[in-house]
């Protein structure tokens, strides 16, 4: 078996657009289910009973439903229901987020119910507010413990973002796919995109890692 790299040196720049579009996919999805999944944590923890309850089966639902089907629903049976229709990179975006932040949530969840209860009644104690008591004493801590969970989020939401190739999404997955059926090369592109979400996965993974062992000690109580 010979290899020829030409198809990938050929088309480095149509594979430069997916590669970025994925980038920029990773990274709003990151921000939006971390914003969202925080929220919902937070509102699981402290809020009333019949929202713990709403939340408590939205995070279930998304959680037993593969993302593919959440996508997949998201970009055609949306526009059915509501008669807005989204396209493809919005799709993707709204799909990962909100099945993401189901994950995020219990993290944050689970990151703030394993700080101890003493120093809860403590600060109430000392008259804080709930509000204080979050922001100075256990998002603090929960923070750090979360790292290593929130750094496993990350790597899949990354590698997520290559289904949305299922709703035409120019991302890496895609690119790489129009390029090797038009040059008949799909070991050296499939190759070359497998490295490339190496590339950008390890960075990732080895920084929180290297974070969390610089930061570790934040965290014990």
């Amino acid at each position: 078996m010979d290899l020829d790299l030409s198809a990938v040196l050929d088309n480095w720049r149509f594979l430069a657009r997916g590669l970025w579009l994925t980038v920029l996919l990773s990274a709003c999805s990151i921000v939006g289910a971390t914003v969202l999944g925080l929220a919902i944590g937070l509102g699981r923890l402290y809020g009333p009973r019949l929202l713990q309850g709403l939340l408590a089966f939205y995070v279930d639902s998304m959680r037993a439903v593969p993302v593919l089907v959440v996508l997949v629903w998201t970009f055609f049976a949306l526009p059915i229901l509501t008669g807005v229709t989204l396209p493809p990179f919005w799709a993707a975006l709204a799909a990962l987020t909100f099945h993401i932040a189901a994950f995020v949530s219990e993290i944050v969840r689970a990151g703030i119910k394993s700080v101890r209860p003493g120093q809860t009644r403590a600060a109430l104690a000392l008259g804080m507010s709930r509000a204080q008591l979050l922001r100075k004493v256990l998002l603090p801590q929960a923070v750090i413990r979360m790292l290593p969970s929130y750094g496993s989020i990350l790597s899949v939401t990354i590698k997520d973002t290559a289904i949305a190739t299922v709703i035409a999404v120019p991302e890496l997955m895609r690119q790489s796919e129009t390029i090797a059926a038009q040059t008949f090369r799909p070991i050296e592109v499939y190759t070359t995109a497998m490295i490339l979400f190496f590339l950008i996965l390890f960075p990732v993974t080895r920084g929180v890692d290297a974070v969390y062992g610089r930061a570790a000690y934040l965290g014990r109580s």
